[in-house]
């Protein structure tokens, strides 16, 4: 993606103009109170939102810094009567949605929409993945996706967790050429997904003590200050699922739920060695705490790596572990 890094750094905005084809692209709340929701977030992130009717739908851009950073949208009553709860979803940018899509059938996916038009903003789909993980595309037209990601208050990774790693990363290989890059941890492995030799995505092969009621995605948030903002969710009706912790020599985290039940990742930042290090933990969706940690580091000059330290994610987890 085509970025301005002119002045890059912890104070700086980095503005995207375009995604990669493979890359995410954009992150999406679909919650049962959109206004409630909208007060949450506008006071821990800062956010602020556009409100627009996109074919006959009810849509609200979010926004940081002037920019759009994603979407926030009232399940459908169809999507209620299934079941399904207030989530954060993940889109990946594609050249072509209707070849993706073809190639998702082909490589046994499953299609649960689209591809259809969104206006003249893009043209989307939401899939599935041979074990049953849900993602949905973008081919951008006027709307690009998210114009900030990797800053603080915007989204910052994407993984999948699966019961059939061997499965889902044959999958995710064929579909959008991603290699793999396997990261060892305590008792389990964790993959690095790389597109193009850019770091894509995360993927962890489920273990018994975690539970897993079906594969998933989830989506990341980069925040500046843990505690600060663990305070600030809980006076504004979020819970807190983990509370903040330290991790020698990388950071504090901590793991929220949103008043309407939406689990999103607390972030805590340390300055290390020259480096910005993103320490990210996530929840499972039935509100388990996972154990697991994604750390992108960027250079004060911005063309740093973000890359996944293998030490420091075994710190992360042998802590999280025995905490």
């Amino acid at each position: 993606m085509d970025r301005d890094i002119s002045n890059a750094g912890r104070d700086s905005v980095t503005t995207i103009t375009q995604h990669a084809a493979g890359m995410f692209c954009w992150s999406q709340l679909g919650t049962k109170d959109p206004e409630g929701a909208k007060k949450f977030y506008a006071q821990l992130f800062g956010w602020t939102f556009d409100d627009a009717m996109i074919d006959g739908q009810g849509f609200t851009l979010v926004k940081k810094a002037g920019k759009t950073i994603g979407g926030l949208y009232g399940l459908m009553k169809d999507q209620r009567d299934r079941g399904v709860e207030p989530n954060w979803e993940g889109y990946i940018a594609v050249e072509d949605a209707d070849q993706i899509v073809a190639q998702v059938k082909k490589n046994g996916g499953q299609i649960l929409m689209g591809p259809i038009d969104i206006a003249d903003h893009g043209r989307m789909a939401v899939c599935q993945d041979p074990t049953t993980a849900t993602f949905s595309l973008w081919q951008a037209k006027r709307q690009i996706g998210a114009e900030l990601v990797n800053e603080i208050d915007t989204m910052c990774w994407n993984e999948l967790i699966t019961d059939d790693a061997a499965k889902a990363g044959a999958f995710y290989r064929k579909l959008f050429g991603w290699t793999e890059e396997k990261m060892p941890l305590p008792e389990r492995a964790y993959t690095v997904f790389k597109n193009n030799g850019a770091q894509a995505a995360g993927m962890m092969q489920a273990t018994p003590e975690m539970r897993l009621t079906h594969p998933y995605w989830l989506t990341y948030f980069a925040v500046a200050d843990c505690d600060k903002g663990v305070a600030k969710a809980q006076q504004l009706g979020g819970r807190t699922m983990l509370k903040p912790t330290d991790i020698p020599n990388i950071g504090r985290f901590s793991v929220l739920t949103d008043p309407q039940g939406a689990t999103f990742e607390a972030v805590a930042t340390s300055r290390l060695f020259g480096f910005h290090d993103d320490i990210v933990v996530r929840v499972r969706p039935d509100g388990d705490a996972a154990s697991v940690v994604d750390m992108r580091s960027k250079s004060r000059n911005g063309k740093g790596d973000r890359g996944v330290n293998a030490d420091r994610i075994r710190a992360f987890v042998v802590a999280l572990r025995r905490g």
